[in-house]
């Protein structure tokens, strides 16, 4: 699900900073299919922000990456989006540039972390209009800022929500243990720093429990098909792959 899109005559291809970004046509379908409005105008919003908010998402493992001199490209597709660090010349050819643990952990939590960085910002930006931020519970456990606008400006509440939500709820659900998500990134890499023998197979035993219980809450608390499609897939991807190194 995860595996690098072929490119297409319908890409959308542009870079920000010297990192290359190609957008795939299935991310602006799943997009609108996400969008779950019946608004032409709310689901163009929806569409902005999420395209928006998964770009600041990429560039922070992209400029992280940079952090430790690792050149690398963003793909935007129908499973969200990916970094990829290019191969550096090596000799007369290309070689993978491996990060320590450590590295690698900040490296994940840049995308995660920029997208609250930029949650934050909308949230300043708003109470310098003279919005109010309000907190709106969800899951009973999780709060999520909003901002309410004067009533001049009460059209952009529906532009800051959209915002706020997809950056600081899916923010941190990319922060959970599921494997090929950022917590997952960041859980495998300590547990196998802990135990390097087991530590795969405990990382990976953890993504199976976490990513069933979301898939199972994504269908029956959210309503949402893709939700529980997508972690059920990274539920029985890692299965797949605890099964497999099991085997060695």
């Amino acid at each position: 699900m995860f595996d690098v899109s072929s490119p297409t005559r319908f890409d959308l291809n542009f870079s920000v900073a010297g990192i290359p970004v190609r957008v795939h046509p299935l991310f602006w379908v799943i997009a609108i299919l996400l969008g779950g409005s019946s608004s032409p105008l709310l689901i163009l919003i929806w569409i902005i922000a999420v395209f928006i908010s998964i770009l600041i998402h990429e560039l922070g493992h992209a400029f992280a990456f940079r952090r430790f001199h690792v050149r690398s490209q963003i793909l935007l597709h129908f499973s969200g989006g990916l970094t990829i660090p290019e191969q550096a010349a090596w000799g007369g050819g290309y070689t993978s540039v491996g990060l320590t643990p450590n590295q690698h952990i900040f490296v994940s939590l840049a995308g995660p972390f920029a997208g609250f960085a930029f949650a934050a910002l909308i949230l300043v930006f708003g109470s310098a209009l003279g919005g109010s931020i309000i907190v709106s519970p969800l899951l009973g456990f999780i709060s999520i800022p909003m901002l309410w606008m004067p009533a001049k400006l009460s059209f952009l509440n529906n532009v800051f929500t959209i915002f706020l939500w997809i950056n600081i709820f899916w923010g941190l659900i990319n922060l959970l243990p599921v494997y090929p998500l950022d917590g997952g990134q960041v859980s495998r890499a300590i547990f196998i720093q802990r135990d390097p023998l087991d530590g795969l197979v405990a990382s990976l035993w953890l993504s199976v429990i976490v990513g069933g219980a979301l898939a199972l809450g994504g269908w029956f608390v959210f309503g949402s098909l893709y939700m529980a499609f997508l972690f059920g897939m990274l539920a029985f991807q890692s299965y797949q792959t605890l099964q497999a190194a099991k085997r060695y």
